[in-house]
């Protein structure tokens, strides 16, 4: 749990927090596209955006990772959807994409999903994991460069997400390697480029050192 951590370890975890999010401030999309992890509140914001008349049309896209397969044994775009009816929204406003795994097949299945369907595209809201935002959107921009791309995530403090996850050690390995994967993908030019300010590349490399490289790509070259 959060209280456990070393002060040092949550400031530099905190770090990364704010950087990978963006927080747009919503206005109405064509479509949201739920972005599957092991985060169920994923679908919960997208069906309170629904809900406030944000979204006409929601895309949940996910198969499994290691990290999601007991939790979600359906896939995480099936759950999510299931949970998303739960709270009110209507089936015919839901799209599932059960085939991606990982985030930019996210993108471009969910895209040839919609296009398939006739549903034509201006404006995307991602709806993700509070700090895989930056990732998701340098992606999505640099794959679909030609609609408006906003994200949005729920409003949560760092350390009551901690708490909610259970699981202090998955949620810090996860933003750490998102974080690298931005530097990495804006390298190899397959995401948009982002501004790394060095304080945020120094916290994660302290997180690194610190053990929290279980997802980190060891050997990017």
């Amino acid at each position: 749990m959060p209280d456990a951590l070393p002060q040092d370890i949550l400031e530099d975890v905190r770090i990364l927090w704010d950087y990978n999010r963006i927080d747009d401030q919503p206005r109405r999309c064509d479509v949201g596209i739920g972005l599957g992890s092991h985060d169920l509140g994923v679908a919960d914001h997208a069906a309170e955006l629904y809900h406030a008349g944000y979204l006409p049309l929601i895309v949940f896209t996910g198969a499994n990772a290691p990290t999601t397969v007991d939790r979600f044994p359906r896939g995480e775009a099936v759950h999510y959807r299931e949970r998303a009816i739960e709270l009110g929204v209507p089936d015919e406003a839901i799209l599932v994409e059960p085939k991606a795994r990982y985030t930019g097949e996210n993108f471009e299945l969910s895209r040839a999903l919609l296009e398939s369907r006739g549903v034509e595209v201006a404006s995307v809201m991602v709806v993700c994991r509070p700090y895989q935002q930056r990732r998701a959107y340098a992606l999505c921009r640099k794959m679909w460069p030609e609609v408006d791309v906003l994200c949005s995530a729920q409003q949560v403090e760092l350390v009551d997400y901690l708490r909610s996850m259970g699981d202090d050690a998955k949620v810090i390995n996860t933003i750490t390697a998102d974080t690298q994967r931005i530097v990495l993908h804006g390298e190899q030019g397959v995401a948009l480029p982002q501004e790394m300010p060095t304080e945020v590349w120094a916290a994660y490399e302290r997180l690194v050192a610190a053990g929290y490289d279980k997802r980190v790509i060891k050997d990017p070259a």
